[in-house]
């Protein structure tokens, strides 16, 4: 009876544990926002949380290039969190952000 009681201990013990250390992590990546980005021109926001795809085609179109170098930018952005510039339209900057 006594093993019984070990085995179940060290059971309830191993699998607090493990839920412990994995609960935050899991909420953590929940909380991250994949493949999404926004597009402003200047000070004003265009697109705000939008996928990747169609993000790249707008800054692409506002620009005048082509979308694959852009999709790979705003990829880009996603990825690292930092900021960048498509191009510039008059005195303004077209820009891809991280949602």
């Amino acid at each position: 009876m006594l093993s019984v009681r070990r085995i179940s201990a060290a059971i309830v013990a191993t699998a607090t544990i493990g839920f412990g250390v994995a609960g935050p992590a899991t909420a953590q990546n929940n909380s991250q926002q994949n493949g999404l980005v926004n597009v402003s021109v200047g000070d004003v926001n265009i697109l705000n949380n939008a996928n990747i795809g169609i993000a790249a085609q707008v800054a692409a179109n506002i620009c005048g290039v082509n979308v694959g170098p852009v999709a790979v930018l705003a990829a880009n952005v996603d990825a690292s969190g930092t900021q960048r510039t498509v191009c510039g339209t008059g005195a303004q900057a077209v820009r891809i952000t991280q949602a």
